[in-house]
C-alpha cells in the first residue's frame, strides 16, 4: 500500500531535484511551456493487434476523424503508429507502415494537428518526418545518430524511449540490478548527448513503462516497477529536458474498469512532475490534470 510516509522519504531523500526545471521549446510553431503547464498527447493506433480497441483505427477516414476528435478534447499532440509494441503482434514492413501513416500525417498536419509517429524504422522515420511529423516517437536503440540526424534536418522534436534491447519488438527481461531510475538517468544522458551532437535540442525523454519485458508479466511486479518509476520522474528532469510517459493500463487489478487505469497512473505521474502525458484517455486525464490545478 503505497502512504504518505513513503512520498515524505521520497521528497527528502531528493529534495534538490524536485525544483529542477527543464527546457521548453516550439514544436510545429506551438510553443509548449513544460515547466508550468504539462501537455497530453492521444494515441491513434493503426494495427489491428493493439488491444486498446478504443484507439485502432482500421480506415483512414476513421483515424482522421480521431485525430480532430483527440484534439478537441484536449490533446496537444497526437501520436500514430502502424505497429503494435505487443510481443504477439505481427511484425509490419516499412512500406507498409509508410502506406498506412503519410496520408495520415499529411491529412493532420493540413488539419493544423501537431503529430508524432512511433516507429523503430529509419525508413519509416524518413518518410513520416518528410510528410511533415513534428515529433518522432524512437522506441529503439540501435544506430540512433542516424533517426537523430533526420530530426534535426526537420526541425522536428524527438521522444527518447528507455528501451532494454535493439528496439521495443526485441526486448527481454527487464534488469532490476540498479536503481531503475537511475539506470534510465544514466541511458538518457548517453542519448542526449548523441542527439545534441547531430544538432537535435528539441528532446523529450520516455521512461517506457509500458514495453512487454519478459519478467514484468507478472501484474503486481509490474505496477510495482510502474508506480516507483512514476512517483520518481522529477529526477530525470535534473537532466535538463522534459519527461514523456505512456500510461499503462493494469488490467489484472482494473478488469472491466481498465479505461480508468490511465487516469489512476496519471495522478502518479503527475505527482513525479511529468510533462507530457501519453494517453488513449485523453478527456480523462485532462479532468484529472484540470482538477490538480484547483489544489
Amino acid at each position: 500500500m503505497l502512504k504518505l510516509e513513503q512520498l515524505a522519504e521520497l521528497l527528502e531523500k531528493n529534495r534538490a531535484a524536485v525544483s529542477a526545471q527543464v527546457k521548453e521549446f516550439s514544436i510545429g510553431g506551438r510553443s509548449f511551456a513544460f515547466n508550468s503547464q504539462p501537455a497530453i498527447m492521444g494515441v491513434i493506433n493503426l494495427s489491428a493487434d493493439s488491444w486498446y480497441r478504443e484507439s485502432v483505427c482500421l480506415t483512414a477516414e476513421a483515424a482522421i476523424e480521431r485525430g480532430r476528435v483527440l484534439t478537441a478534447q484536449g490533446a496537444d499532440i497526437v501520436d500514430v503508429g502502424a505497429e503494435s509494441t505487443l510481443a504477439h503482434a505481427a511484425r509490419v514492413e516499412d512500406a507498409a507502415q509508410n502506406s498506412k501513416l503519410v496520408p495520415l500525417i499529411k491529412e493532420l498536419r493540413r488539419a493544423g494537428i501537431l503529430v508524432s509517429v512511433e516507429t523503430y524504422s529509419t525508413a519509416v522515420t524518413r518518410a513520416c518526418l518528410a510528410a511533415g511529423a513534428n515529433i518522432l516517437n524512437l522506441t529503439g536503440t540501435d544506430g540512433t545518430d542516424e533517426f537523430y540526424r533526420l530530426v534535426a534536418a526537420h526541425d522536428a522534436a524527438v521522444i527518447i524511449c528507455h528501451v532494454q534491447g535493439k528496439n521495443v519488438r526485441e526486448v527481454g527481461d527487464f534488469d532490476f540490478s540498479a536503481d531503475p531510475v537511475e539506470m534510465m538517468r544514466g541511458y538518457f544522458a548517453r542519448q542526449i548527448e548523441i542527439a545534441r551532437r547531430n544538432g537535435v535540442e528539441k528532446i523529450l525523454i520516455d521512461p517506457g513503462l509500458g514495453f512487454y519485458y519478459r519478467n514484468l508479466q507478472d501484474s503486481a511486479v509490474r505496477v510495482r516497477h510502474q508506480m516507483t518509476v512514476f512517483l520518481n520522474s522529477f529526477r530525470l528532469r535534473t537532466l535538463g529536458f522534459p519527461v514523456c510517459h505512456a500510461l499503462p493500463h493494469a488490467f489484472e487489478f482494473f478488469g472491466d474498469e481498465v479505461r480508468c487505469a490511465e487516469p489512476f497512473f496519471a495522478m502518479l505521474a503527475a505527482l513525479g512532475r511529468t510533462d507530457l502525458f501519453r494517453t488513449h484517455e485523453v478527456p480523462r486525464i485532462k479532468a484529472v490534470l484540470d482538477t490538480l490545478k484547483v489544489f
